[in-house]
């Protein structure tokens, strides 16, 4: 049973993010905070029903759109890397200021690496796992862009992608991050890596290279036929995020 309630705060550019905040039945003081993917919101990928997963091992949850995303304040054609790692700080700060003591973060495609990024500096966080992650994420972009996008220009020049609308600025930004130096400097929180071998957007090499680039203590799955969605492996991939969860040093 969770008791759900929405919530909002502001990320540091001043935006109103919104978000949902699920509490079991009797109220816990460890929260997962939930990112979700390129043009997704927070209550994509089965959000909800997780989350009441979730609170039969004792965690609240905090599902949240980046801004410019869902019913977040913000324009989705300046999404930056950088804007998302501080709209998940936003949301950090706001659940510690909740009361919890122990955050974990859970991300899905860019908002795996969004959590990479933020929790390498961020030492608040204690744990992150990663659905889909993009390591590779200059070369997976500029895929979507039909090729190499000159970051010299306007910055606020447009760059069509078929699913969406960016600027030049997103790609220069990206120049600035190192998903794989990042996950390097997780350790020694946990870290969790999963991915599916049937990803046609996301290589599952990508899943490899974090988790070699980690420290321990560190877990990886390559759930079988699953596609980037896990169609076909959600269920398995729930239930090893869920067993990570309740590993004696998650407590």
């Amino acid at each position: 049973m969770v008791r759900w309630q929405a919530v909002s705060f502001p990320n540091g550019r001043g935006q109103k993010l919104a978000g949902i905040f699920g509490q079991p039945a009797n109220p816990a003081k460890r929260v997962v905070v939930m990112c979700h993917g390129f043009t997704g919101d927070k209550l994509g990928g089965g959000a909800q029903e997780l989350a009441g997963e979730l609170a039969r091992l004792g965690w609240a949850t905090c599902a949240f759109d980046f801004a410019g995303c869902g019913e977040s304040e913000g324009d989705f054609a300046d999404l930056t890397l950088s804007g998302q790692v501080g709209d998940l700080t936003a949301a950090v700060d706001w659940c510690f200021g909740q009361g919890f003591n122990r955050l974990v973060t859970l991300g899905r495609s860019f908002g795996g690496s969004t959590v990479v990024c933020q929790a390498a500096g961020d030492r608040r966080v204690g744990g992150v796992a990663t659905f889909a992650a993009v390591a590779g994420l200059t070369d997976l972009f500029t895929g979507f862009a039909g090729g190499a996008v000159e970051t010299a220009g306007d910055p606020e020049e447009p760059v069509y992608l078929p699913e969406a609308t960016l600027k030049r600025k997103f790609f220069a930004d990206l120049r600035g991050w190192d998903v794989l130096d990042c996950a390097a400097r997780l350790s020694p929180r946990p870290f969790l890596v999963l991915h599916g071998t049937a990803d046609d957007v996301v290589p599952p090499r990508d899943a490899e290279l974090l988790y070699q680039a980690a420290g321990e203590p560190k877990r990886m799955l390559l759930v079988q036929g699953a596609d980037h969605q896990f169609a076909g492996g959600l269920a398995e991939a729930w239930q090893a995020f869920l067993t990570w969860l309740d590993m004696p040093y998650m407590l």
